[in-house]
């Protein structure tokens, strides 16, 4: 790798460490919000946990996915998906946010991330729609095991995210345990801190 190549990389992983700094709209288990790297780090966690469940996958594609699935988010941020319009495509912004934020990198890495990006975007392959469905499951997850407000809407999470459930057994299997495990804590007679 030439040595102005290794400056973009760097350059781009200063970029992306803003990732440490967005706060999304999760809570966790001590009560505070969670970064969209955290989420991402266990979103990765699951994707390799889960890697023997789902052995007709391409496990480097997926993890290379779930790692770069939120980096636009580096630049405007996390918009809860309770806040989202449906009149706006929030995808558009995000690619945005994601080619600003590759500017540094040369233009083979450039173009590597911009194709797993638009695979996880448009759900093209098989690791891109597991990816996708993990990612929602990730987020109920930590929802289900947050110190949430007394009023957290758990009803939500029983509808977030299931239609990408349904490409395989194993996964829609994992989306029924965490659905029983929302109904549970919607529930519980003290919702705001799990037991």
């Amino acid at each position: 790798m030439l040595q102005s190549d290794i400056h973009g990389v760097l350059e781009f992983l200063r970029g992306a460490e803003q990732l440490k700094n967005v706060i999304r709209s999760a809570w966790t288990s001590a009560g505070r919000k969670e970064s969209t790297a955290e989420h991402t780090w266990r979103l990765c966690l699951m994707a390799m946990v889960f890697e023997k469940a789902l052995p007709e996958l391409d496990f480097a594609k997926l993890l290379k996915i779930c790692i770069i699935h939120d980096l636009g988010e580096a630049i405007s941020g996390d918009i809860p998906a309770t806040e989202q319009s449906p009149d706006v495509d929030k995808s558009i912004q995000e690619r945005q946010d994601l080619l600003q934020l590759l500017e540094p990198l040369p233009e083979h890495l450039q173009q590597d991330i911009l194709a797993l990006w638009d695979d996880y975007d448009q759900m093209q392959s098989l690791e891109a729609k597991v990816a996708k469905a993990l990612d929602k499951m990730e987020t109920i997850l930590q929802h289900n095991q947050g110190k949430n407000p007394q009023d957290f809407d758990y009803a939500f999470n029983l509808e977030y995210g299931k239609k990408y459930a349904n490409i395989d057994p194993f996964i829609q299997q994992l989306r029924d345990i965490v659905d029983q495990e929302t109904l549970e804590r919607s529930q519980s007679p003290r919702k705001g801190s799990p037991e």
